[in-house]
């Protein structure tokens, strides 16, 4: 044989191997699922990065980080501002999804029944006006269990107690008659998969879901502490972020996870691939990732840890997620083969920043250039500003023309002085509550400024206006004084 000729057959085969190699590496999964391979050409990913770019510089926002996947691999990531797609950030109430998904696999290995009453697992469990055996673990899973969702509960750092608090509470509807949203729901399910595994929530997630996914940077936690993911959040004002601490809380199945853009990928491309990860194993069945993703009987659009949104177009399953100062969502859509995940080290009062930008990556996906939209937050926290403003003004103007107040009330007896002073003690009254009453009590883990939190813009406004109420007062008070204590031969006074 020629040498020339073994020379091409030789390169051929180094060709063919080389083509194998690379489809093993880029497509070649047990699976038949492609690889993580940003930079697919079918998406604008510089398109992508522009729009973020440009979307928190428009809204104010300290940082986003984002992930588009498609039928099962990624195809770009990227962030913006002062975070990375590998930055670790809690992800709120997307935790639900991967609570669910714990819970769906004991389901999947017939160690749970969806339709069982949650007492089979948890025998303790009891709550107030409504027999604990009417609630099952379906009924937790699309929030159809009517317990309540109260604002502060006890921070106790064990999932135990955390679920045996709910005995002090009672229900806000009959089990299975409705929709009621509750963190309680997701808190008792990761409680129910700590007693079926025998594992702490934390390990059985790291176990069973975030090593097999390669979720290297992805952690569940009980309890709000000064961790990486948790201790570098901030709350929108007035264009702007403040950096503030996370309320002290315990999240444990309802919104302990921590994660990232990049992470948020794998999990996203799972969901895509039916259950499957990326180097071939299953980790749930396909049925019951179809279920998770079904809309539950009474339960509305909810499925379990993952929720219609037919609002917008085009339509998709996905959720929320925000703490006190992080914000998130993830979006899957079915007509398309995409879907993404959007992580703010940021949460915003008035405005779903995430949401828009999920649907504006979305929007490139279809070949559509997203709008950056107008900033309605910063708009109205900038008015709320122009208010405080107005308010410190008049407050200023009545300090100064205090005297010629008082002088025009000098013959007012004291009970008629108190009542016209009424409503500039409304707004002290108002800051005293949001300051001490929202905060108070031994078990609350707020503080006031976590109250101060809620919303910059709004609660400036409420204590700038207690301040010159109770300034106000005090200054007319006491040159009502003064001025009937020179005047006492000014007259009779007016009954």
């Amino acid at each position: 044989m020629p040498t020339s000729t073994r020379r091409s057959r030789l390169h051929a085969l180094v060709a063919a191997a080389g083509l194998a190699l690379l489809s093993v590496v880029v497509l070649g999964r047990p699976d038949g699922a492609a690889a993580a391979a940003p930079g697919d050409p079918a998406f604008d990913d510089r398109g992508a990065q522009s729009f973020v770019d440009d979307y928190i510089g428009r809204h104010g926002l300290p940082g986003a980080a984002y992930v588009v996947v498609k039928d099962g691999r990624t195809v770009a990531e990227g962030a913006a501002g002062d975070v990375e797609a590998s930055t670790p950030m809690s992800v709120g109430s997307l935790a639900k999804g991967f609570t669910a998904f714990a819970v769906l696999q004991l389901v999947d290995e017939d160690l749970v029944e969806l339709d069982a009453p949650v007492t089979t697992y948890l025998q303790g469990f009891s709550v107030g006006g409504a027999d604990p055996s009417d609630i099952t673990v379906r009924r937790l899973l699309s929030h159809t269990s009517g317990l309540p969702d109260p604002l502060l509960l006890p921070t106790t750092g064990d999932l135990a107690e955390d679920v045996a608090h709910i005995s002090e509470l009672d229900v806000v509807a009959a089990p299975g008659t409705g929709y009621a949203y509750s963190n309680l729901n997701y808190r008792t399910l990761a409680r129910l998969v700590e007693v079926v595994s025998g594992e702490s929530f934390a390990d059985y997630l790291e176990e069973h879901v975030f090593a097999p996914l390669g979720m290297h940077d992805t952690r569940a936690v009980v309890t709000v502490t000064d961790t990486a993911g948790l201790d570098a959040g901030h709350v929108t004002a007035y264009g702007a972020s403040l950096p503030l601490p996370e309320l002290r809380a315990d999240v444990g199945g309802a919104g302990g996870v921590i994660s990232t853009a990049h992470d948020m990928g794998a999990w996203l491309a799972m969901q895509q691939r039916g259950g499957v990860s990326g180097d071939g194993s299953r980790l749930l069945s396909e049925a019951l990732v179809a279920e998770s993703h079904t809309a539950q009987p009474g339960a509305g659009t909810y499925g379990m840890g993952w929720q219609h949104t037919r609002t917008a177009s085009p339509a998709r399953i996905g959720h929320d997620g925000s703490l006190t100062r992080y914000s998130s969502r993830m979006d899957l859509v079915p007509s398309s083969g995409y879907g993404t995940a959007v992580l703010l080290d940021s949460y915003t009062p008035t405005f779903q920043h995430p949401f828009s930008i999920s649907t504006g990556l979305i929007e490139i996906s279809e070949g559509r250039t997203p709008e950056v939209g107008f900033p309605v937050a910063t708009a109205l926290d900038l008015a709320l500003a122009g208010l405080t403003l107005l308010v410190a003004g008049l407050g200023a103007r009545g300090v100064v023309r205090s005297r010629r107040w008082a002088e025009r009330r000098r013959r007012y007896r004291a009970w008629r002085l108190v009542l016209r002073h009424l409503p500039h003690l409304v707004l002290p009254a108002v800051s005293g509550f949001l300051l001490f009453g929202l905060t108070s009590g031994t078990r609350n883990p707020a503080t006031p400024l976590d109250a101060y939190g809620l919303w910059p813009a709004a609660t400036g406004l409420v204590l700038v206006g207690g301040v010159v109420g109770i300034v106000l007062v005090s200054v007319r008070s006491l040159a009502w004084r003064r001025v009937r204590a020179a005047r006492v031969d000014a007259g009779p006074a007016v009954p």
